[in-house]
């Protein structure tokens, strides 16, 4: 191969890596993980990965029915309500003597009726999103509150602990093995199905999608069912992890599921958006969280930075929409 053919075949190579879509948060992570490596070597150590993996794995989980969500147009502010009922569903009862698997399908289906319901409400009554699953959060944490008043259930059988507490395949945590189970999954849904096919229009078009014969309503009620019983998953896995059934947990949480998936190039507006790059966005999240941990940044500070990454990311989506309008 002449010098020529090798630089023209470099050049397509390099052409090639910049038109991947998640190229846009790929760098700045990348970028990240070197500073942070060289400003503290404690940074890529064994157990801080394992510990950016576990709690990558834990955001993952609801974030990539957050995704399918944000595609199809819609929105669900419910998320770390739902989380906390999920987990305390489970833990109340497994302390009244109900067996492991029916407690984790009763914590499951928790998680679902709150989507379904969602959707329900959305889809036939035309409610916003945003006002729905805003009234879904205070409910679902109210019922929280109510079941556990207001103090921690414990104690949790030893054998539903141990599903979190202890590692599993090659030292990999539950949270993180459910998450790329689940990542995969999807991935194959959206790429491949006539589904995935049609949450995306939906959400470049929803008048078209209507016209070409899609059943909007179903999908979308199908979609809240989804991230609320992916949501439910995560308190259960929680629960599990901590050992009780807290009221607080999952609070604030669908703040940081939304900003992760957004800053991995999801867009606000619907009909944009790829599995991998909210993959990208939830490390992203969690290494950015992690080295201003290491680094002893103040907390309020952490809350600032991940606030201000939000507002950069929509307003990169508002200048993408912007331009695709143009042309």
């Amino acid at each position: 191969m002449s010098r020529e053919q090798t630089g023209i075949k470099k050049e397509l190579i390099i052409k090639n890596i910049f038109r991947v879509k998640e190229i846009g948060i790929m760098i700045p992570t990348i970028l990240l993980i070197i500073i942070v490596q060289m400003v503290n070597p404690l940074f890529l150590t064994k157990l801080n990965v394992l510990s950016i993996l576990r709690s990558s794995g834990y955001m993952l989980i609801p974030a990539l029915g957050m995704t399918l969500i944000l595609i199809s147009g819609g929105l669900d502010l419910s998320v770390g309500s739902v989380y906390g009922l999920g987990g305390v569903v489970t833990a109340y009862c497994l302390t009244n003597g109900l067996p492991i698997v029916p407690s984790v399908l009763l914590g499951l289906l928790s998680g679902m009726a709150c989507g379904i319901l969602n959707g329900v409400v959305i889809v036939k009554l035309k409610i916003p999103p945003i006002m729905m699953t805003l009234g879904m959060y205070y409910m679902a944490r109210g019922l929280v509150y109510v079941i556990t008043q207001g103090t921690p259930i414990f104690p949790l059988p030893e054998a539903f602990k141990a599903i979190e507490q202890r590692n599993i395949i090659l030292g990999i945590p539950t949270a993180v093995v459910c998450a790329m189970i689940l990542a995969a999954v999807f991935f194959i849904i959206m790429r491949y199905t006539v589904y995935g096919r049609k949450i995306y229009a939906i959400g470049g078009n929803i008048e078209t999608a209507r016209v070409a014969g899609i059943n909007i309503d179903a999908i979308m009620i199908s979609l809240y069912a989804i991230i609320g019983t992916l949501s439910a998953l995560d308190g259960v896995l929680m629960s599990s992890r901590l050992g009780s059934g807290q009221p607080s947990a999952g609070t604030g949480y669908e703040l940081q599921v939304i900003a992760a998936v957004v800053i991995g190039g999801t867009s606000t507006y619907g009909g944009k958006g790829t599995l991998a790059g909210t993959v990208i966005g939830v490390i992203f999240m969690n290494i950015l969280s992690s080295s201003m941990t290491i680094m002893k940044i103040s907390a309020y500070w952490q809350n600032f930075v991940i606030g201000a990454a939000l507002v950069v990311a929509v307003i990169i989506d508002q200048i993408k929409r912007s331009k695709t309008a143009e042309d």
